[in-house]
């Protein structure tokens, strides 16, 4: 006589489709079956009888309702996260396909962090334009902890960001390249900065630009002023921009970043000063992450090996 899990194993394999998925992701949304039903077009008594019918599948509830509207159960939030990926996971394969439809090779989801070096940025593209067939590519911008959570959540094939973090068994990544930190300032700041010794205390006063919170790069320079015995400052700014960096670094007589030194070139090529202190911090380096189910993936492989020779 067949128990429980295997029922539940059959029916999920027999009769789960991705349409049920969406209607699971849209009652988390909305909850509530009313606001779910009106943002699909259908009627009430429709929404109700396919959540029933769902339901009947998993053999348990999947929401209950409360004075907040519809609360996924334990077993509720488990399907709803294999939702959001299986519906991830199937967007991904139609763009795929159209893609190839369309005479390309393949199509790779990247994500990178602003301060990246261009050497980076160069090879992937120019590895992805110069496939035959070639590759379509797809770049978003983001911190690490934002790619890294998009990676899980199948929505980038490639990270290419700052392994500050335990990849864990789904994430494999591989380093590429380490930047020395490089102070840099405005034109009309950079003589009296330059002279003497670096005075941390003096720096702390200026009109900083830092990175978000909670991201590799704003906790390193944090531990910088840490190390000196001074309060890190507070930001003016915050920002991965580098354009509105440049921005600041040209109208803000007191602006202040510390950056890679990639970045730091960048900004003097657009007006802003580099200051000639040496400095030193223990910012992880810059790695490609992939998930672990993707290894057999060769356009994605194939970008990674271009990244390292690149970097070599």
């Amino acid at each position: 006589m067949p128990t429980t899990a295997d029922r539940l194993q059959h029916n999920v394999v027999s009769r789960l489709r991705l349409r049920q998925l969406s209607l699971l992701l849209t009652l988390e949304r909305q909850r509530s079956l009313s606001r779910a039903a009106a943002a699909l077009n259908l009627s009430q008594p429709a929404i109700t009888k396919a959540l029933r019918e769902i339901e009947a599948i998993f053999l348990t509830p999947l929401f209950l309702r409360s004075r907040a509207g519809l609360e996924a159960t334990e077993t509720g939030q488990a399907v709803l996260a294999y939702a959001r990926l299986a519906l991830a996971d199937a967007e991904a394969l139609g763009r795929e396909l159209a893609v190839l439809d369309a005479g390309l090779g393949a199509r790779l989801r990247i994500g990178i962090i602003p301060f990246v070096s261009a050497t980076v940025l160069d090879a992937a593209c120019s590895h992805a334009l110069t496939q035959r067939p070639r590759i379509a590519v797809m770049v978003r911008e983001g911190t690490t902890d934002e790619l890294v959570a998009a990676l899980r959540a199948h929505e980038l094939d490639c990270v290419i960001a700052r392994s500050f973090y335990a990849a864990g068994e789904d994430v494999v990544q591989v380093p590429l390249y380490r930047e020395e930190p490089t102070l840099v300032v405005s034109a009309s700041a950079a003589r009296g900065l330059a002279r003497g010794k670096l005075d941390w205390k003096k720096l702390a006063a200026l009109d900083w630009i830092l990175p978000p919170p909670h991201t590799p790069t704003r906790r390193t320079i944090n531990t910088m002023f840490a190390v000196a015995g001074v309060a890190p400052p507070l930001p003016l700014v915050e920002t991965y921009s580098i354009k509105t960096m440049e921005t600041l670094l040209r109208t803000q007589a007191r602006a202040i970043a510390i950056v890679p030194r990639a970045v730091a070139t960048e900004l003097a090529s657009a007006g802003a000063a580099m200051l000639p202190h040496p400095l030193s911090w223990d910012l992880p380096p810059v790695g490609a992450m992939w998930l672990r189910r993707s290894q057999q993936s060769e356009p994605l492989m194939a970008l990674v090996r271009a990244l390292q020779e690149a970097m070599r």
